[in-house]
């Protein structure tokens, strides 16, 4: 009993050593990504807003005039919108940014969950937004980032703002994963489970409190966010219009944290195509899912493999033949080296674009043309956002 006990304390250590030492390898490729970002000024703290204040807030919306707007259910009375903490660098968009959660009753086998997320809901409704309400951006930041921080980098509510988008933005919890990472690369999460549900439901909430265009609901993110909202949106393929993936890992692959950055560096191998095969198996009358996929080619924290192997994914998801051709834009560097030169080849099934994927030379693990004093931002274009907002916008479900 003596000589079991210490191979068991033994085997404890151990795994625990592994474990600090997959931390420190993921912290160390996500700080060799991005330079530090520049110091600055701490943001203001984040006001609570009084019950009869947020509901002023909600009453805003009304002009969409598309669903009637429901109160929060009683039982959760914190969940109820507040006013969070402005920009404090790029100039916040003129609409609503409100905070709250969802929180996920216990089930059979797992505890009950709680996450907050932040909600931009713009001043601009365009007719379309009037008349069937308003269309809805999922978006899942990366590693080491906030939800706020995301927002603040992408300049997504600036975009939002200006083509008539809600955005949601769910964040992941330290509880969950001390660096905030998606655990994209787990096998229950990759089926439909982990933080799957709690995702879905954030969206159901947002889409029973407010005017929503149900046809129009897209999912988008960054490196763990990325892998994270492809996952999302294949188990749910009639919920999502379309998914944007920025620096994002191939499906289906890893199933721990090790195997994470071993498909981070080399790709997902054979299990790339098996994964394919295993999620149209489980939905044999799978309606496609229009994506755009855009890489840095100087990546190396998430290497340009995975979108070589996600391209070979989506083909197979979207029934593009494999001898369609694709249509190819070259674009060079913009004056004063405000646009890194890119490559866009564009997929089509008729005159339908279902796949566009875009290749920028000399950009890192970095969001393009984004707000490069926060970090995992390059202020060098071209605009991430604008190329998944344009894209989103060709896209709906029936």
């Amino acid at each position: 009993m003596k000589s079991a006990a210490g191979l068991l304390r033994s085997l404890v250590r151990t795994g625990t050593r592994q474990g600090k030492s997959v931390n420190k390898l993921m912290t160390a490729l996500f700080k060799a990504a991005t330079p530090p970002a520049p110091k600055r000024k701490r943001a203001p703290a984040a006001k609570v807003v009084k019950p009869k204040v947020a509901k002023a807030a909600t009453v805003a919306v009304k002009p969409v005039k598309v669903a009637p707007v429901r109160a929060a259910a009683p039982r959760a009375p914190t969940a109820k919108p507040r006013v969070a903490a402005p920009a404090p660098h790029t100039p916040p968009a003129p609409g609503k940014w409100l905070a709250s959660h969802y929180a996920m009753p216990a089930g059979v086998g797992t505890p009950a969950r709680r996450l907050g997320y932040w909600l931009y809901l713009p001043n601009n409704l365009p007719d379309q937004a009037i008349r069937k309400g308003l269309p809805l951006v999922v978006m899942l930041h990366g590693c080491q980032q906030t939800a706020t921080q995301f927002a603040q980098g992408t300049r997504m509510n600036q975009w939002a703002e200006q083509m008539g988008y809600a955005v949601l933005y769910p964040q992941q919890s330290v509880s969950a994963h001390a660096q905030r990472c998606w655990k994209w690369y787990d096998r229950a999460t990759q089926e439909g489970g982990g933080d799957v549900p709690m995702i879905v439901g954030m969206v159901n909430k947002v889409m029973t409190e407010y005017a929503i265009d149900r046809s129009r609901i897209y999912i988008a993110g960054i490196s763990a966010g990325a892998g994270m909202a492809n996952i999302v949106a294949l188990n749910h393929p009639r919920l999502f219009a379309a998914v944007g993936m920025h620096s994002g890992p191939v499906f289906g692959a890893g199933h721990s944290q090790m195997g994470a950055l071993g498909v981070m560096q080399h790709g997902g191998g054979l299990r790339a195509d098996l994964a394919v095969r295993e999620v149209l198996m489980r939905q044999p009358h799978f309606p496609g899912m229009p994506m755009i996929l855009i890489q840095g080619e100087g990546d190396s924290v998430v290497r340009p493999i995975n979108q070589t192997q996600l391209v070979r994914q989506s083909r197979a998801l979207n029934g593009i033949v494999a001898v369609a051709q694709p249509k190819t834009t070259l674009k060079s560097q913009g004056r004063g080296g405000r646009h890194n030169a890119h490559r866009i080849h564009d997929f089509y099934d008729g005159r339908k674009l279902l796949l566009r994927v875009a290749q920028i030379e000399q950009l890192e693990h970095a969001w393009s043309g984004g707000d490069e004093t926060l970090a995992y931002n390059t202020k060098a274009g071209p605009d991430a956002s604008k190329m998944m907002m344009e894209f989103f916008n060709r896209h709906q479900r029936a």
